[in-house]
Parts: C-alpha cells; sequence; structure tokens
C-alpha cells in the first residue's frame, strides 16, 4: 500500500510544482496584509479622545460644499437657484480676463530722471529697453514736465531725494500694486540688460518680502543693515510693497537722506528690519560699474559679460554703445546655442528609421508644408530685380518696388554673403545679377526662396571665372507677439445704413422681414437707417411712388416691435455714388456712431454684429467684410451637404444658406465685392476731409464718381483696413447692376464679380458640355 500512495504523492507534487511559486507568494502576501492591520490598530485613535465634525467647512462661499465623512471628502453639487422675486442684475464682466482670473504681469520698471537728463539719458533709456517690458514709467521731480514722444513721464512737482521716492513708490502702490509682482528701480544713468532681468524675475518667487541689489553698507552700521545702490537698480516684491506702504509717511518725517537709495534702505530697516540683498534662492544680482573713459567694445571681463546693470552712464551715446555691445553678445549666444541644438537634432535623427531623410532643412525647422490636393499646393511666385509676375491687381506684370524689393535685396545679399562665408579663402564671389528668382510663403516655416545668381567667382591668385549657382534660402518666422490693439467693446450701438435704388424696392420687406427676426426680436443694440434713392423723374408731383411698400413695411415693424424707430432718408440723384450717399448719412448722426453699411441682399445677424463692434476701432481700423455668394441656382443645382465639394464652395452655417429639405447651392466668397463695411464716423469725415483736401473742383466730383467707400480709406486715410471673409454674410445669388456710370475699375469688378458668381467651374464646364450636347442634336 505504501508503493502506490507514495506515488500518488509523487504525482500530485508533481502536477502543482509550476504552481508552486504562485501558492507560496499568496501565503506570504495574505501575511504580511494581516500583520500590517494588526500595526495599523496598534497605532490607531485614542479611544479617549473624541472627533468631532468640522462644521465650518460646511459655510463656503461656493456652489460646491463638501461634506466631511469618515472615509473621505465627497464634493455634494449645489444647484444653482435664482429668486424669482427678486429683481434680475446682469453680471458685469472684468474688462480683462487676467483681472477675472486674479493673474497678474511679471515687471513694471520705474526710471528716476530729472530736469537736465529728461530729454537725453531718459530717452536713451527709454529706445534701449522699453520693447522688453510691458511697462516703462519715468518719474521726475519737475513740475509740469514735458513727455518725450512715446514716453509715459509721472510729474511729482518737487526734487528732493527722499519726497521723490516716497511720492514714487506710493505711485506705483497705488496705481500698479494689485497689477505687477515686480517692481524695479532704477537710475536713467543706468544700462539695464533688459533680458537678463526679466529671466532674474521670471525665476524669482513672488511670495516673499524680497529686496534685492547691488548690497552697500551705511557708514557706521553693522554688516546686517545694508542698502541697495540705486545706480545699479533694485528688485522690490509686491508682497513687500504692500507692507511697505502705511511706513512712508513716518518714514519721510524721521529719516534725513540726500540720496533716495539710502533713504529707502534705511525705512526698510527701521520699520521692517530688512535689508538688500544680493543672492537669493541661488540666483546672484550681477552689476558692473563702468571706469570713466572706458571703451565697452574692448571690456572682455566675466563681470561685465554677465551683468544684469552697467553704472555710470553719463551720456546717451555711451548707453547706445553698451546696448550694441550686449546686443551683440546675445546674438552670439543665440546663434551658439542654435549650432548646438542642431548637432543634438542631427544625431539624433540618425537613431531613427529616416536616419539622414528624416532631417528637415535647416535643421530644427518645420518640414515644407506637403499638400494633399491639388488645392492645398502652395504657388511660387517668380520675379526679378525690377519687376515682379504675381501682382495683388491681377496684372501679369508690375514694378517690384517698396517693401517687396527691399526683401528681394536682402535675400540677395544673404545669399552672397553665405556663400562667401562657406568658401574663403579659396574664393570669393561678387554677384553680377539675379537671372530668376522664386518664393513662396509656407504657414509651417516662413518666406522660402529660390535664387539663380549669375556670380563672378574670385581666386585666391586673382583668377575670375563666372558661374551659375542656385541657393535656397528660408527667412523662417521668429517669435509670434500680440500686437497691441484699442480697447473695444460689444456694447457698442450699431447704425446700419441700407441704401436703396428704385430697382431693389422689390427686395426691401425680405431684408426687413429678416433684420426684425434677427436683430428686433433678440434686441440687439442696433437701428437702421433705409436711404431711398429716387431718380430724376421718379417720386415727383403725381406720380407714384415707388418706395412706397417700403415705407408701409418700416411702419409695420414699428407698429408690431413697441419702441422701434426705423428712420429712412429720401434723395434724388442722377448717378448715385456711394460715398456722395454717405455724405448725407454722416452729416446726420454724431461723429462717435459705429456705422454698418449693408445692401438689400445682406443678412446680418447678432454675430456679425458683434464683429462689425470688434474690428471696427475708432481711430486705428476699419472693416470690410466679404460676403458668401451662392451661385446661380440653374448651374449649380442642389445637393447634399455630405456629397462632393466640386469646384465651388459649400456655404456657411447661418440662418438662410441651406434649404429646408438639408440641401445647399454652393458658392464663392466674392472678393470683387466692397458693399458691405464697418467704420466709425469720425473716421469717414477725417478721410472724407482730406479727400477734399487734396482733389478740389472738378477733380473731386470725377473721383466721386470712380470711388466707393472702402477706397476712400485706402487712399485717403492712414488707418488701418482690415479684410477677410465673413462667414455670417451669405448672399443669395443675384446679378448686380453695373451702372455705365461707374468708373471704369468699378465696371470692371461689377462685372467679373457677376461672371464668377455664375457658377464653379466644374458647373460652367458642365452647362457648356450641354449646350454642345443639345446644339449637335
Amino acid at each position: 500500500m505504501a508503493g502506490p500512495t507514495t506515488m500518488r504523492l509523487n504525482s500530485l507534487l508533481a502536477l502543482l510544482r509550476p504552481a508552486l511559486p504562485l501558492i507560496l507568494g499568496l501565503s506570504l502576501g495574505c501575511s504580511l496584509s494581516l500583520l500590517r492591520v494588526s500595526w495599523v490598530q496598534g497605532e490607531g485613535d485614542d479611544p479617549c479622545v473624541e472627533v468631532r465634525d468640522l462644521g465650518g467647512l460646511q459655510n463656503l462661499d461656493s456652489r460646491t460644499q463638501l461634506d466631511h465623512s469618515d472615509e473621505d471628502f465627497k464634493p455634494r453639487i449645489v444647484p444653482y437657484y435664482r429668486d424669482p422675486n427678486k429683481p434680475y442684475k446682469k453680471v458685469l464682466r472684468t474688462r480683462y480676463i487676467q483681472t477675472e482670473l486674479g493673474s497678474r504681469e511679471r515687471l513694471l520698471v520705474a526710471v528716476l530722471t530729472s530736469r537736465a537728463t529728461l530729454s537725453t539719458l531718459a530717452v536713451a533709456v527709454n529706445r534701449t529697453v522699453a520693447h522688453h517690458f510691458p511697462r516703462l514709467l519715468y518719474f521726475t521731480g519737475q513740475r509740469g514736465a514735458r513727455a518725450p514722444a512715446g514716453m509715459q513721464v509721472v510729474s511729482h512737482g518737487d526734487e528732493r531725494p527722499a519726497w521723490l521716492m516716497s511720492e514714487t513708490l506710493l505711485h506705483l502702490h497705488t496705481h500698479f500694486g494689485a497689477d505687477y509682482d515686480w517692481f524695479f528701480i532704477m537710475q536713467d544713468d543706468t544700462y539695464v540688460q533688459a533680458p537678463r532681468l526679466a529671466a532674474l524675475a521670471g525665476h524669482l518667487s513672488i511670495n516673499q518680502d524680497l529686496y534685492l541689489g547691488r548690497a552697500e553698507e551705511f557708514i557706521g552700521a553693522g554688516e546686517q543693515a545694508r542698502y541697495c545702490h540705486g545706480g545699479f537698480g533694485y528688485l522690490l516684491s509686491r508682497s513687500l510693497l504692500l507692507r511697505l506702504r502705511p511706513h512712508l509717511d513716518g518714514c519721510r518725517g524721521d529719516i534725513l537722506s540726500a540720496r533716495p537709495d539710502e533713504w529707502l534702505g534705511r525705512c526698510l530697516i527701521d520699520t521692517l528690519g530688512i535689508g538688500c540683498v544680493s543672492q537669493h534662492q541661488g540666483q546672484q544680482y550681477r552689476s558692473f560699474e563702468l571706469a570713466k573713459n572706458r571703451d565697452p567694445e574692448k571690456e572682455e571681463s566675466s563681470a561685465f559679460l554677465s551683468a544684469f546693470t552697467v553704472h555710470p552712464v553719463p551720456e546717451g551715446a555711451l548707453m547706445y554703445r553698451l546696448h550694441h555691445r550686449f546686443s551683440a553678445l546675445e546674438l552670439e549666444r543665440a546663434y551658439s546655442e542654435i549650432e548646438q541644438l542642431q548637432a543634438q537634432i542631427r544625431n539624433l535623427t540618425m537613431l531613427t528609421p529616416e536616419r539622414e531623410a528624416g532631417l528637415s532643412w535647416p535643421i530644427g525647422l518645420p518640414a515644407p508644408f506637403t499638400p494633399h490636393s491639388r488645392f492645398e499646393v502652395l504657388g511660387w511666385d517668380y520675379f526679378t530685380e525690377q519687376h515682379t509676375f504675381s501682382c495683388a491687381d491681377g496684372a501679369p506684370k508690375c514694378p517690384l518696388q517698396g517693401v517687396s524689393r527691399a526683401d528681394v535685396g536682402d535675400a540677395v545679399e544673404t545669399a552672397l554673403e553665405q556663400l562667401n562665408r562657406r568658401y574663403q579663402p579659396r574664393l570669393r564671389f561678387q554677384k553680377q545679377r539675379l537671372l530668376n528668382g522664386y518664393r513662396r510663403f509656407d504657414p509651417a516655416r516662413g518666406m522660402e526662396y529660390t535664387l539663380d545668381l549669375l556670380l563672378e567667382a574670385v581666386t585666391q591668385r586673382g583668377h575670375r571665372r563666372a558661374l551659375a549657382r542656385r541657393v535656397s534660402l528660408l527667412r523662417p518666422l521668429s517669435r509670434v507677439e500680440i500686437l497691441p490693439m484699442p480697447y473695444v467693446t460689444e456694447a457698442t450701438r450699431v447704425q446700419l445704413v441700407l441704401p436703396l435704388l428704385v430697382a431693389e424696392a422689390a427686395a426691401a420687406p425680405a431684408f426687413l422681414e429678416a433684420f426684425a427676426a434677427s436683430v428686433l426680436e433678440p434686441r440687439e443694440h442696433a437701428l437702421l437707417t433705409l436711404l431711398l434713392v429716387y431718380g430724376p423723374r421718379e417720386g415727383g408731383r403725381g406720380a407714384p411712388d415707388p418706395f412706397l411698400g417700403v415705407k408701409a413695411a418700416a411702419a409695420e415693424l414699428e407698429r408690431r416691435y413697441s419702441g422701434t424707430r426705423l428712420a429712412w432718408l429720401a434723395v434724388r440723384a442722377e448717378a448715385p455714388s456711394q460715398v456722395r450717399l454717405m455724405d448725407v448719412v454722416s452729416k446726420k448722426h454724431p461723429v462717435d456712431t459705429l456705422f454698418f453699411l449693408t445692401t438689400v441682399w445682406t443678412r446680418p445677424g447678432p454675430e456679425v454684429l458683434n464683429r462689425c463692434r470688434m474690428n471696427a476701432i475708432s481711430g486705428w481700423q476699419v472693416f470690410f467684410p466679404v460676403h458668401f455668394q451662392e451661385f446661380n441656382p440653374t448651374l449649380s443645382p442642389l445637393r447634399s451637404p455630405s456629397g462632393p465639394l466640386g469646384a465651388g464652395l459649400d456655404p456657411p452655417s447661418p440662418p438662410g444658406a441651406e434649404s429646408s429639405q438639408g440641401t445647399s447651392v454652393g458658392g464663392r466668397f466674392d472678393r470683387q465685392a466692397s458693399a458691405e463695411g464697418c467704420f466709425y464716423n469720425a473716421d469717414y469725415l477725417a478721410a472724407r476731409g482730406r479727400l477734399a483736401g487734396e482733389l478740389a473742383g472738378q477733380e473731386e466730383e470725377e473721383a466721386l464718381e470712380g470711388l466707393e467707400v472702402m477706397d476712400v480709406f485706402l487712399r485717403f486715410s492712414g488707418l488701418h483696413l482690415f479684410r477677410a471673409v465673413e462667414p455670417g454674410l451669405v448672399q443669395k445669388f443675384t446679378v448686380r447692376d453695373c451702372s455705365p456710370r461707374l468708373s471704369e475699375e468699378l465696371y470692371h469688378r461689377c462685372r467679373l464679380g457677376n461672371l464668377e458668381g455664375l457658377g464653379g467651374r466644374a458647373q460652367l464646364a458642365m452647362a457648356l458640355f450641354e449646350q454642345e450636347q443639345a446644339n449637335s442634336t
């Protein structure tokens, strides 16, 4: 019996042997878990101690409250409830989103100047560092000081040093204490290496009281009592400025000092016990004292090369020389870092499957844009040294001039410089002429150039030979910057102006109904003025009024919407000009009126009005949107939006762009039309006055016949003219009336717009094919 039992036991062990590690692991894990539980219970809370719930957690000023339980805090969503008995109060949003989020700018720079140096040293400081800081202020004790162009000067009216420093700190606290984290105070005889100072402020913690600069000892005081030398500038944290504010008046009366920096240092030590430090959180404040008659171009010491500030700088010319030297150093450092990064990219690319094929040129920049269809191919513009063969007006050839000519010249000079740098001293190249030039803008990389140059190569022995070489260059996109723009608001009232000819009177009721549905019904802050244009023999005595139906429709809307006023003006013109009609309306409204010049085929909605408010900026910019024009439905039949696009574009999504069956008609954005526009009355009057000043008499009358309002702003105004597609403006197909009284350019644009609006290339080709088939049968 023992034999078979032993055999069975061995067989069982053989079966369980692969699972033995798993069984042992589970056993060991369970044992350790039980042992840990006993330890946790042994170290638990004292049973004699009572744990109470913190009721204060229930009183939270928020819509989300926290319920305390034995396990964890669990969020409980409290639904929003508004008492219907209380009047509704509209929530006022802040002017900037950073105010609502509580975020602040990083650094503000304050420059202490004087009557004698405001127009010299202060101007030099402004030209060298103003573009690096979000705000730069100049403080002077001179009363009523005239600020140089582009500088913000604050006059205190007292040139005593302590008073000037005290009033400067008080001004910073009052006006900017809630907007900035750091305040840098300097003198106007100090040169600042702005990028390094900004990087220093970015590395420091903002929640500490910090007085950072070049520490100097008071005469007869201990080592702990130090002040920051004003000539080399110093940083004050926002928290320190807030704590110092209540003591400024006392320090001004108790501390006597001939130097503002010593006065501030004593005030901080006596009231807050805080002295100046030169190092904080591993960041060293580095400065350099420039010796008299020392040439900055020959200075090579490490203290100078790494300095944040240099002092003293007694004259503006020396300030510019210092700026030139430090800018060259920063440029060399940037080029060195670029070369190092390119070497790292090259080494890492060799480890990829693509190896050298995966490298883009130039190294480190995005690869050229890869088109996915023929419609996405980026075209090249051909040019020579005198002409370009891609003109804005569609002409086949036009002179190369202005910034375009300067751009080409810079590209040719850069190509020649790079060739000489690569092949010297063996060869030296001289340009004879540009054979061919090509350029295109790649949105992923920048401006690309391909140049065919005829060069003369000169060897070291003086031998000369003509060579033709093709070079490729790239002007990469630099760092994206936010352009400062004047503040605008969506609360501005828009005054729509609708000129109506007799031929357009039948379409006016449909416009008024659409206006009522999109503007009057939601109570948009907008008004409408109808400009009824009568012909020489229309609407006279005994003749029927062609606009009788329009006036009746306007009166019906006024009756339907109480408080609504639809004004209309009647003018008589043999050859109505858009500028002359706008002159009539402009005289009837204040100068701060925001006009929206529209047409009877336009259907402006709330989104379009808001974009009008945001893009038209008084004294800065006018906005002329490009509407979407549907094709002729006869040539472009209805199709499903999910179907093929064909040669035209599907209309955008606003109401009216699609039919009730979910099908749509293709179309295009009509770049030839400029009848819609948003601008302020003051800007129009200024441009109109300049037109009248440059053109007089008969010449002005002839010019008005060939000008539209957009042309007036383009030719007789220094404002920015913003032209962009507007998906909210969708117009049904219509053939515009091209009057022969228009100028040649306007008549050509009108006819071209009508022809391009017939249909896409595919639809027109199909129509011609069907017509030829019908004629052949």
